[in-house]
């Protein structure tokens, strides 16, 4: 097996007290089979009286993947969706043509400190379907498959199939979205699942073909292949991303994504007009960029 391409990633704020460290997208790599945006917030406790709410900001063609380890917070968005979002849940939001949403904190946590540790990935919409109307699906952690492997290895299917399951969130084009755990000292290989993979652990170390990948690094395995995985003395959680490359690379410009320029821009103009639907019962937002083209 070859060795991966390793990513950095570099730290940046999301909100008072929150950083997170942003893997995707890279100079040396800007998506994964059709994920175009990875970030990874915490783990972290919230001081009571730091304000982490992200508040009513637009998205169009990409759909938002929300994963948390630790903590929880409430989604709102634009079709009157309110959804509190917990550990092991997983909340995916297509933006299409164009949708607002906010992530708050959940109302008993307010006053209090709190954790806060998860994932947001962004994935980008083929052509074709990046201007579909927008919906919200929500699948709990009780409704995500469990697949238990030799050796104590166990994975949960966030998105996509594998292992002869599928799991019940449905997407435009192939994509794959796995949590795994692996007990201390065990080796474990992950087949080519997909025609792109990359792995993640969030704050555990382990090898991958033989290397050394440090926590909070990403690996990005060459296309079409799978990877020999091994934990050390504490094992390892990593979660993998992947699938099926987009057939034209997208333009990302603020919280949008799309296949033109024009696209963009007229997305930036409508927020800035006040074009987008408004969350009901909510008034801030997030004002963009100035639009330079």
């Amino acid at each position: 097996m070859s060795a991966p391409q390793i990513l950095q990633g570099h730290e940046t704020a999301l909100a008072t007290g929150l950083q997170v460290r942003r893997l995707l997208p890279a100079a040396a790599r800007r998506a994964v089979g059709p994920f175009v945006f990875f970030d990874h917030f915490g783990p972290v406790t919230l001081p009571a009286d730091v304000d982490s709410d992200v508040g009513g900001h637009p998205h169009i063609g990409l759909a938002t993947v929300t994963y948390l380890f630790d903590g929880r917070q409430v989604h709102r968005d634009s079709l009157g969706t309110v959804q509190p979002i917990e550990p092991g849940a997983v909340n995916w939001m297509t933006a299409g043509r164009g949708i607002v949403h906010s992530e708050r904190t959940h109302d008993d946590d307010r006053g209090r400190d709190r954790p806060a540790h998860g994932l947001q990935l962004w994935v980008a919409l083929p052509p074709g379907l990046s201007d579909v109307a927008p919906s919200f699906q929500h699948a709990g952690a009780d409704e995500i498959p469990e697949i238990d492997e030799p050796g104590g290895v166990q994975l949960r299917l966030l998105v996509g199939e594998a292992f002869g399951q599928r799991s019940p969130v449905k997407t435009a084009s192939p994509t794959l979205y796995l949590d795994i755990t692996l007990p201390p000292h065990t080796r474990w290989n992950l087949p080519a699942l997909a025609p792109e993979l990359a792995l993640y652990a969030p704050c555990d170390e382990l090898q991958v073909n033989g290397l050394p990948l440090p926590a909070a690094h990403m690996a990005v395995l060459p296309d079409g292949e799978g990877a020999q995985l091994a934990s050390g003395a504490t094992g390892a959680r990593l979660v993998v991303v992947g699938g099926e490359a987009l057939p034209q690379p997208v333009r990302m410009w603020w919280n949008f994504v799309g296949y033109s320029r024009e696209a963009l821009g007229e997305a930036a103009a409508r927020w800035a007009a006040g074009g987008f639907e408004p969350i009901p019962g909510e008034t801030d937002r997030i004002e963009g960029p100035p639009w330079r083209g």
